[in-house]
């Protein structure tokens, strides 16, 4: 009866180490490929805020040719309606000439959202002025 007992005892404690390996394994792929789309979307982020940054800019620039002071709310809202044009929130603001746009985002979540976390938050930043010739 002893060697039954330390039978069944063996079988349940490889049973315990390979359910946690799985979830551990389970757990780190899921880091894996939901960190990937986090990073996927940061680097959008960062893209559309540079793009939204030099849109503003422009906007800027022709006054700024004719010697003229560009025109602050046309700079913000090129900039706006860059990042919405590429699907993402975010602020736009002009101080001293130079423009700041802070873009935001988020990625959807695979192996994380059997976890109850469905999305994962991604930003980027951009400054731009327009130089004096």
């Amino acid at each position: 009866m002893a060697d039954s007992t330390r039978r069944d005892e063996r079988g349940t404690a490889l049973s315990a180490m390979i359910a946690v390996l799985v979830v551990s394994l389970f757990a780190v792929v899921g880091l894996v490929v939901d960190g990937g789309a986090q990073s996927a979307a940061r680097a959008r982020a960062a893209s559309g805020a540079v793009e939204a940054a030099r849109a503003a800019v422009d906007a800027g620039a022709t006054a700024r040719a004719s010697g003229a002071a560009p025109n602050v709310l046309a700079m913000v809202g090129e900039g706006r309606r860059a990042l919405a044009e590429r699907g993402l929130d975010g602020e736009v603001s002009v101080e001293a000439g130079v423009v700041h746009v802070h873009a935001r985002t988020s990625a959807k979540t695979v192996f994380l959202s059997l976890i109850g976390i469905g999305e994962l938050a991604a930003s980027g930043e951009a400054a731009a002025a327009l130089e004096d010739s």
